[in-house]
Formats: structure tokens, C-alpha cells, sequence
């Protein structure tokens, strides 16, 4: 059986730079290795019954992932995003054509985008430690909070889910995050009391407390300025089937 270090490999740049992760994690050196896809990832991408899960891409990731001892799910979501995008570069170049539509005419049109272009969204400057705080604007209250793994990610989608089977009516996701996020309230760590101050918080500090977290969260930014008939707009770039399934290659 052939080992890792006989696959083409390449280590690549974290946006959070290892600074969310614990002091004796592979990861927070910031880096991970990963390797060049193969016959075998194809395989993957292909399985019927991955697809219909919903995991080829995790199962995708962990194939790649060469630095001993990570797993896809012990990365924060901006991370992941980033190894997700580093691996198509890897496989298939940089360019990534698909489909787009001009936000300002509703127009649909091709274009091919340079993913080596997407810069990367960092921490703020001093951030030491998945810990952050905010207060909130209207209750004055005092928030900390921490930003989540894939493995909790998974764990929030699987609670949803449940909630569903069992005949509610009303989505619990945006509790749900939240209550998994918050470590403390006003320095209260006990769960319960968080997720009853959760469950009765104000609109407006929910909106002020959800944006603090994406403000904070590092990731890659996956929206380019581009020239749509003469006029420099900007545009997500969509994830569409063709980001690991390209129909040609130049």
C-alpha cells in the first residue's frame, strides 16, 4: 500500500492562520498539508450514495487531508471552505467557468473565474483563542462566544433535522447556532441559563450577536469584481455542480 509520502502533495495557508484551534493541534500552525486528487477522490465524487447523504465533499476532504491526525470536521467552516477550494485549484487549475447572473439586469452569462484570486478573510489583529466577546445593544448584556467545527456544524444540522421529524413547524436553526456558539452569559456558563437567555433574546441583540460572529469569523472570500457588458460588478461565485465536476478543461 503506497504511502503519504508518495502523493504529490501541498501544504497550504489557513485563513484563520491556526489561531482558533488549540495550542497542541496540528492545525494551529496554520497550515495543512493535503494532497493532489486521484483516481481514487473521483471515485468518491462519483458514489451515488455519498451524494445522496450529503457528505462526498467531507468524505472528499478527508481523503486529501495528509497532516496526521486532522479530519475534515475539526475544521472551523471558513477553513474548511478554503482546503474545499485549495483542492479543486489542486485537481483542476484555477479556472472555474459556470454559470452567472448580472445582479443589476437579471442577465444569465458565462464566465470563468480565477479561484487563485479569492483572498482570504482574516482574524482581527490580536485574536488569540477561539473566545470572543461582544455586548449586546439593547440588554447591555455581556457575550461569549466561540466559533464552531465542522463536527458541530454537523451536530446543529442533525438537531434541525430532527426537530423537523418530529412535526415542528418552526426552523430552530438560528437557536440552535447560537446556543452552540455562546459560552457565556453575562460570565454564567451554566447551559440551560444560556440557552433560556437564547430562546428569549431580543431581535435586534440576536441580529447584533449573529453578525459579530460572521464579522469575526475568517474564511475565503468567494465573490470577484468582474466586467458584465462594460460595467465592473461584483458577484458571489456560485458553487454549482461543475466546481468539482468540470464539463472541459482548457
Amino acid at each position: 500500500m503506497a504511502d503519504k509520502q508518495q502523493y504529490h502533495s501541498e501544504t497550504i495557508d489557513l485563513p484563520s492562520e491556526g489561531r482558533v484551534y488549540p495550542k497542541d493541534s496540528p492545525l494551529a500552525a496554520g497550515k495543512i498539508e493535503i494532497k493532489y486528487m486521484t483516481a481514487k477522490e473521483e471515485d468518491i465524487l462519483t458514489s451515488a450514495n455519498l451524494i445522496k447523504k450529503g457528505i462526498v465533499i467531507d468524505k472528499l476532504l478527508d481523503s486529501l487531508i495528509l497532516t496526521n491526525g486532522v479530519k475534515v470536521d475539526d475544521l472551523i467552516l471558513g477553513d474548511k471552505n478554503a482546503v474545499m477550494v485549495a483542492a479543486r485549484v489542486l485537481a483542476y487549475g484555477p479556472e472555474y467557468t459556470t454559470e452567472i447572473t448580472n445582479p443589476n439586469t437579471d442577465e444569465k452569462t458565462q464566465h470563468t473565474f480565477n479561484l487563485a484570486n479569492c483572498p482570504f478573510k482574516k482574524l482581527p489583529d490580536g485574536v488569540s483563542g477561539n473566545e470572543f466577546e461582544v455586548e449586546l445593544p439593547t440588554s447591555k448584556v455581556s457575550i461569549k462566544f466561540r466559533l464552531l467545527t465542522g463536527k458541530e456544524e454537523k451536530q446543529i444540522d442533525q438537531q434541525v433535522a430532527s426537530s423537523k421529524k418530529i412535526g415542528l413547524q418552526i426552523s430552530s436553526e438560528l437557536t440552535t447556532r447560537l446556543k452552540y456558539s455562546v459560552i457565556s452569559v453575562d460570565g454564567e456558563t451554566d447551559k440551560p441559563k444560556i440557552n433560556n437567555f437564547i430562546d428569549n433574546m431580543l431581535a435586534r441583540d440576536s441580529l447584533v450577536l449573529r453578525n459579530k460572529i460572521a464579522e469575526i469569523s475568517p474564511d475565503i472570500e468567494m465573490k470577484q469584481e468582474i466586467d458584465l457588458g462594460g460595467e465592473m460588478v461584483e458577484v458571489d461565485i456560485p458553487l454549482t455542480i461543475e466546481f468539482f465536476w468540470p464539463s472541459t478543461l482548457a
